[in-house]
């Protein structure tokens, strides 16, 4: 029987803060008020997020300092101890995507030796630096502008409008398209955190002597690339597009796997 502790955990953290952000409209709640890309908290605590800081600058806007100083906090917050886990437990799109590749799962839709001819993952770096080019270029944040992220937020907290078909079309992309196509290989927010995160302190660890090689965690796992050492070595996942969402943790029945503390002397 699989565990789903993680999944849970997850889905009542983004619940939650959707649920914080839409109080904060519906009934002036200041627990949490803005948007990802701006919050406060408690109404005293800035929270910036780094990639559409970023944008912001890029597009030549001079920002206040405390929008510097929310951005710094989360990313040193994400540098030290979530690595990539904004695209697990905190983003909404998340959710649709899980549920489009577990669909995928279910109708054995799964043809990855196809996905990976057209569409790499290194594809969101790209993506990344040219949201920042073109935010140059035309003086707003371009990402931004267009980001499912936001759009869903919004939509949530005020009602959709026609950016729920940008919604409708990640789903059908991630479902029909290309196998975690979106926040694996085209979104540039998983991009950003996963070059923050690259060092962070929470890691999956594995345990080779319990492993029984069953691969039940590379099939779940949106990046399965990361767990290279399954049933080989002993060492904790180290790789920055990791997304710490314990998925594999969830469906190892050998106990092969759970979080632990990343040792500051080597990547073990």
């Amino acid at each position: 029987m699989k565990n789903l502790k993680y999944l849970l955990l997850r889905r009542v953290t983004q619940i939650g803060l959707m649920f914080l952000y839409f109080a904060a409209n519906a009934y002036g709640w200041h627990i949490l008020e803005g948007t990802f890309g701006s919050s406060k908290l408690f109404g005293l605590i800035p929270l910036a997020d780094p990639y559409t800081t970023l944008q912001v600058l890029s597009a030549g806007f001079l920002l206040g300092a405390d929008v510097l100083v929310g951005a710094l906090l989360i990313t040193l917050f994400y540098m030290i101890v979530g690595g990539r886990a904004f695209c697990s437990w905190v983003c909404p799109i998340n959710m649709v995507t899980d549920l489009a590749n577990w669909l995928r799962r279910k109708l054995k839709l799964d043809k990855e030796e196809v996905n990976y001819r057209f569409l790499k993952r290194r594809t969101r770096y790209w993506i990344m630096v040219l949201g920042l080019i073109v935010s140059a270029v035309v003086g707003i944040a371009a990402f931004e502008a267009i980001s499912p992220i936001t759009i869903m937020q919004r939509g949530i907290i005020f009602g959709f409008g026609a950016g729920v078909s940008i919604i409708v079309a990640i789903f059908l992309f991630d479902l029909f398209g290309v196998r975690n196509g979106w926040c694996g290989h085209l979104c540039p927010l998983g991009a950003a955190y996963s070059l923050i995160g690259q060092k962070s302190l929470i890691r999956v660890k594995h345990d080779h002597e319990a492993c029984t090689n069953c691969m039940e965690c590379k099939i779940v796992c949106p990046e399965n690339q990361v767990l290279h050492m399954i049933n080989k070595e002993s060492i904790s996942v180290t790789d920055g597009e990791c997304t710490n969402c314990g998925r594999c943790i969830d469906v190892c029945n050998d106990d092969a796997l759970g979080f632990s503390i990343r040792k500051l002397n080597k990547d073990s």
